[in-house]
């Protein structure tokens, strides 16, 4: 497909995800909206796509957050439905089934902000910069930044920086545990598709039913996570990927996922 507000490339079994609107430093619009939507809906269906990274044109922001003479715009009878879409598009990133890796530099503010937290982890450069000031616009955040925060980063330090609206740098974003790894911007990229490299090379069933376990099994009490668990390890006991990792293992050679019984 050909988009206006993002750019969408293929490399082997990566694929990058650029929303390309540097000039608005990417904030947020109804069309970029549909275009990532459509754009992760046929990366999820695409079997040859095993990890994704997100990243913003230029060189001053991820995404800069909501498009505000959109929500300016917004009334009280549209405001739940404004927030509603935005999640929906922001979910289908998080339950893609396969790793998405948000690669920031520059801002990631409000909206820009949420949707490095529903990617799978968060690679920041040293210029990135972090926070959710919707409380300074007099709104909170919509697009899962009020239950995402807190899962990420405590309760106690998300709520100071929901009711500060404060923008935090990089090192403070791994402080707090918000970002994963910090990296100089020149090798922000490189070191994402490094990563990206070494998660592709694994078994792509048993990288997509990870992050299910994990996602599913936080919000669950310990003993039905780990029945979540042992489900999962026993459906994938009888996979193809399983019986071609083990084989390779045995024979000291390099898997080739997609062999073996099914």
């Amino acid at each position: 497909m050909s988009y206006e507000t993002i750019r969408v490339e293929k490399r082997g079994a990566i694929a990058t995800v650029t929303m390309d609107r540097a000039k608005a430093l990417n904030a947020l619009n109804a069309a970029m909206f549909a275009e990532l939507d459509a754009a992760f809906g046929e990366l999820g269906a695409d079997d040859a796509v095993r990890v994704v990274l997100l990243a913003g044109a230029g060189e001053r922001a991820f995404a800069a957050g909501a498009d505000i003479r959109e929500l300016d715009a917004v009334g009280r009878g549209e405001g739940e439905a404004f927030a509603l879409q935005g999640q929906a598009v922001f979910r289908k990133i998080e339950t893609l089934g396969k790793p998405v890796i948000a690669c920031v530099r520059g801002f990631a503010l409000g909206g820009g902000c949420e949707l490095a937290m529903a990617c799978s982890f968060r690679l920041a450069a040293e210029d990135a910069k972090f926070g959710q000031p919707e409380v300074k616009l007099g709104v909170i955040p919509g697009y899962g930044g009020s239950q995402r925060l807190p899962r990420l980063v405590g309760r106690g330090a998300a709520l100071k920086l929901l009711m500060t609206g404060a923008v935090i740098d990089a090192r403070e974003a791994l402080r707090i545990g918000l970002v994963d790894e910090v990296v100089p911007a020149s090798e922000l990229m490189t070191r994402a598709e490094s990563l990206a490299e070494e998660i592709a090379a694994q078994a792509p069933g048993a990288v997509a039913e990870v992050i299910r376990v994990v996602d599913q099994g936080l919000d669950l009490p310990l003993e039905e996570g780990l029945r979540l668990e042992a489900a999962a390890f026993g459906k994938l006991c009888d996979s193809a990927d399983k019986a071609e990792g083990t084989k390779a293992f045995l024979e000291k050679r390099k898997a080739e996922w997609g062999k073996g019984r099914g």
